[in-house]
């Protein structure tokens, strides 16, 4: 079946950058590794720091910022539209990527509001400096869209080293009126996290769907860390269309179609042996 010679729409792209063919149904499937929350605790055992993982959803940091602040599930996503965050005018008052990954004290007046608003801010400083504008007049996007590409290398890269190519891949497509075909914004629609995606997720009526959809998805699919944005406003140079990562650590680039059907198929090898070993 994967000698078979699909057309090029049917390539997907998903999320960690691991890929599928959809004209063969086969598709991969993975289970999602949890983040747990991590929490620094005082004398009294109460949380006196608040540690946000590069890549978390909006979702994950709400229930993270009730469990520190011992509140009831739903406090703080409940809080978002009175917190006052300064977030981008694009961004419509969804903070979705400016929940910036750091460490964040707290203490005895720390509130959702409070903890949001210095995540808003600390994401501010961090992306709204002149090497991001640059990099989105460069690029020919602007800041929250730079924002948005950051946001899917993030959840799409194996390993940090290869965020710039993943970044490059994205504008490529763009520049060349290809769909992305992420499945981390897929996942994003259907709020999950996972690496088995079927044909008929990719053709879910939702924003999301870089499937269906052209370009970029409506806005981040989660916070990204200063690595994941200085890939999006300086992406290695290449001419990349397609990546798969074949085995961990090995994530293979390229423009050929025909090279990377023999990636896939390297990698469905990999998979099935791993199958039969384990």
């Amino acid at each position: 079946m994967l000698n078979e010679t699909p057309r090029r729409s049917t390539i997907r792209l998903t999320r960690r950058g691991r890929v599928a063919l959809m004209a063969t149904g086969a598709v991969v499937a993975a289970t999602a590794v949890a983040v747990p929350l991590a929490v620094s605790g005082g004398d009294e055992g109460r949380p006196t720091a608040l540690v946000i993982p590069e890549g978390w959803r909006s979702g994950q940091v709400y229930d993270a910022v009730d469990k520190a602040l011992e509140l009831p599930a739903g406090t703080t996503k409940k809080a978002v539209p009175k917190a006052g965050l300064k977030l981008p005018g694009d961004a419509g008052g969804n903070p979705e990527g400016y929940l910036f990954p750091a460490t964040y004290p707290l203490d005895a007046k720390s509130t959702p509001q409070t903890v949001l608003s210095y995540m808003v801010n600390t994401a501010t400083k961090r992306f709204n400096g002149s090497q991001t504008t640059a990099g989105a007049d460069r690029n020919a996007i602007n800041p929250y869209q730079t924002v948005i590409i950051a946001s899917i290398v993030e959840a799409e890269a194996d390993n940090k080293e290869d965020m710039g190519k993943v970044a490059r891949v994205i504008y490529n497509r763009l520049d060349h009126g290809m769909p992305l075909q992420m499945d981390s914004t897929i996942n994003y629609a259907l709020g999950r996290s996972t690496l088995d995606t079927s044909t008929k997720d990719t053709k879910v009526d939702n924003p999301y769907n870089t499937y269906a959809r052209m370009g970029l998805p409506p806005s981040p699919i989660g916070n990204p860390g200063d690595q994941a944005l200085k890939a999006a406003v300086s992406p290695t140079q290449g001419d990349w269309l397609y990546f798969v990562t074949v085995k961990p650590g090995d994530t293979r680039f390229t423009a050929d179609y025909d090279e990377q059907q023999r990636n896939v198929a390297e990698f469905n090898k990999n998979q099935g042996k791993a199958k039969t070993d384990g």
